[in-house]
């Protein structure tokens, strides 16, 4: 296991900055994800930390050892990339071993018992035998997975390894990962694009934008309080709705809300407020403090449903319980909790949040 600093590490293409500087920690045996869209520097910021890639800037330091300018064969990282490399000509166990065969801490015996323990680990003890050629894509990349668990490195990079994988071997490679994590302690790093992967992997996600590190938290504290407007989008599915206000003085109303709210410095520049769909409270009409129209219904995971509605002239989606009575063109009420909504001004979140008050009128 390795603690990972990295001291304003940038990666500069001629004009183009793909990775800002960042400053940022990776801490000893922890599962940190670097989660955000296409292009935005995870793989390259990876990359930099494996030894692939030289930063044109900053430092990069491994338990305090300066690693900056050594090679990845001098950085006791391993590494699994998006497609499996094997050697064909070799079995599921001799690929594994593979990994092994320069370790002079092990005797035959012990790789042999390393082998069987990660095969264990990643469930692969009845393909340990077969030809490269005779799997799928998801089990070669298992094998990929257990060669580099079974180095024994201080630290282990994912990058994003189950993108060209379907859907059932993803889920084994994912129940496999959790597995020989919490048998295996050791300091991974996990590039994806997809936040369900991160949320149930990781104990912290760093999300990233435009080459940097807009938040680092822990999965559901990053999900309940982004820090930014891109991050409310980013994370869920879908995101998170954003109200833009309707000045009147001093308060500002937001279609979706029964009262106004009152600005702490009166100005609605750039204001926007944001309120995740499952938040929302949809009930018949008058139920609930809001009217509002269903305008269109679909159904999402678990049966549930995600309504489209109209509220003044705010469109807003809204997450109900499977078998809502709800159908488009129907009239209904809803409520949005003031307690689960986000005010965010030029994308970054408010830290005096604007406060509901009843005696104000339209």
């Amino acid at each position: 296991m390795s603690e990972i600093v990295l001291r304003g590490v940038g990666r500069a293409f001629g004009a183009t900055q793909a990775v800002q500087p960042t400053d940022f920690t990776f801490p000893d045996g922890s599962v940190t994800c670097l989660l955000g869209p296409s292009g935005c520097g995870k793989t390259t910021l990876m990359r930099m930390i494996a030894g692939l890639d030289t930063p044109t800037g900053g430092r990069i330091l491994f338990d305090g050892r300066d690693v900056t300018g050594k090679p990845a064969r001098d950085r006791d990282v391993a590494m699994v990339f998006q497609y499996p490399v094997m050697y064909r000509t070799l079995s599921v166990a001799e690929n594994v071993e593979l990994a092994l065969r320069d370790d002079r801490r092990l005797s035959a015996a012990g790789r042999r018992a390393r082998v069987d323990e990660v095969l264990e680990v990643m469930q692969l003890q009845d393909r340990r035998a077969a030809g490269i050629d005779a799997l799928d894509v998801g089990t070669r990349q298992r094998v990929a997975v257990a060669r580099a668990v079974a180095r024994d490195c201080a630290v282990i990079l994912f990058d994003e390894p189950t993108t060209n994988v379907e859907v059932h071997a993803k889920t084994q490679l994912i129940r496999a990962f959790k597995q020989f994590r919490a048998r295996l302690r050791q300091t991974i790093i996990y590039v994806t694009h997809d936040q369900t992967e991160a949320m149930t992997l990781a104990d912290r996600i760093a999300l990233m934008r435009d080459g940097a590190i807009t938040q680092c938290d822990a999965p559901h504290a990053l999900y309940d309080r982004p820090e930014s407007a891109f991050g409310g989008w980013f994370l869920g599915n879908p995101g998170m709705n954003f109200l833009e206000p309707r000045p009147q003085g001093g308060v500002a109303r937001f279609d979706g809300f029964p009262s106004p709210f009152r600005l702490p410095d009166g100005d609605p520049e750039g204001l926007q407020l944001g309120i995740r769909p499952e938040r929302i409270l949809v009930g018949p009409a008058g139920a609930l403090p809001v009217p509002a129209q269903v305008l269109r219904r679909a159904i999402t995971v678990g049966g549930q449903y995600l309504l489209l509605l109209r509220a003044g002239s705010a469109t807003l989606r809204a997450r109900t319980p499977p078998r809502a009575p709800f159908a488009p063109g129907d009239t209904v009420s809803i409520e949005c909790p003031i307690s689960h909504a986000a005010f965010f001004r030029h994308g970054q979140r408010l830290v005096a949040q604007p406060r509901m008050t009843e005696d104000v009128h339209a």
